[in-house]
Parts: structure tokens; sequence; C-alpha cells
């Protein structure tokens, strides 16, 4: 790779940074090229984009975006690196965790570091953490199911109270 090749890998790089606000850095190595094509394939599919690269042009890019903020993953650019990039902070943990089921319970890949909102998370054992993570759509339905329960017991109460004044006021009448 000539000095212009590299400096383009690096503002490639910094654009996926830059575009989205998680990405995770992923151990690929050990994969047979089927693997890794069905990889990307469950990746294209879940909108999470995946890039193989070299650690050294990850770390430059890293550190000419903000050097102080992602200085906690410098640790896990080692070995071969294969990064998922997606909007939502746990769909590439989903990708892991499945692939990895349905690899026969293989390890890989294995998740080396992941950069979920302005949080780190370093090593495998982080994984399950990482699955756990309710995405904003999750959140907010929580939320308004939380408002709703108890809009909903006023109502069901007072539907309740209106039904037995009704069949109250209608005894009566039927006498």
């Amino acid at each position: 790779m000539n000095k212009d090749q590299k400096n383009e890998a690096i503002e490639l790089l910094k654009s996926k940074f830059s575009q989205y606000n998680n990405f995770y850095i992923t151990n690929t190595e050990s994969l047979t090229v089927a693997q890794v094509n069905n990889l990307r394939k469950v990746c294209f599919d879940k909108n999470v984009e995946m890039k193989v690269a070299k650690n050294t042009l990850i770390r430059k890019a890293l550190e000419s975006l903000d050097s102080q903020k992602y200085a906690g993953v410098y640790d896990a650019l080692n070995g071969v690196t294969a990064l998922m990039f997606s909007d939502s902070p746990k769909e590439p943990a989903l990708i892991i965790s499945s692939f990895r089921k349905e690899n026969k319970k293989s390890e890989k890949p294995e998740l080396k570091a992941a950069f979920v909102g302005d949080e780190i998370y370093t090593g495998d054992a982080q994984l399950a953490n990482l699955v756990k993570i309710k995405t904003k759509n999750e959140l907010i339905g929580d939320v308004i199911g939380l408002l709703q329960s108890p809009a909903k017991r006023v109502l069901a109460g007072l539907l309740e109270k209106a039904k037995k004044e009704g069949a109250g006021a209608e005894a009566p009448a039927a006498e």
C-alpha cells in the first residue's frame, strides 16, 4: 500500500467513525472465507457496515478525529481486525452472538472493543452486556408503556364504575 492509498483509507475510516455513533472492533482471524462472506451478508441485511482495515490505519484515523475520546480502544487494535459500524448500539452484538451460535459455539468473531455512544466496552466478556443494551426506540416504548399504564387503570376503573352505575340504574326500571 503506497502513501496515497493509506491516506485514502484513513479518510474513509474517518468518515465512517464520524458517521456512526457506534462501532465494534472484532477479531475475525481463523474464520474461513465462506464464514466471513456469510458474516458480511448478515451485516448487510441488518444495516451494519463491516470493514476490514489495518490496525495502524484505524488508529491514525481515530487519533486524527479525537485522540482522547478513543484512547480506550487503542489497546484492542492488534491482530486481524474487522470493524462493524451501526446506528444501533446492540445490532453488531446480536450479529456476533447469533453468528457464534450458528457456527457451533465458535468463539469468533471475538469482540475486542466496542464504542457505543460515548462509552467504551473492552473484551469479549462485554458481549453479553452489549446484547442487553436497549435501543432508543425500545426505551421510548418502555416510557410510553409506563405512562400509559396508570391512564389505562384509571380508564378501566371509570368504565367499571359506569357499568356498575348503569346496571344499578337499570335494575329499578325493570321492576
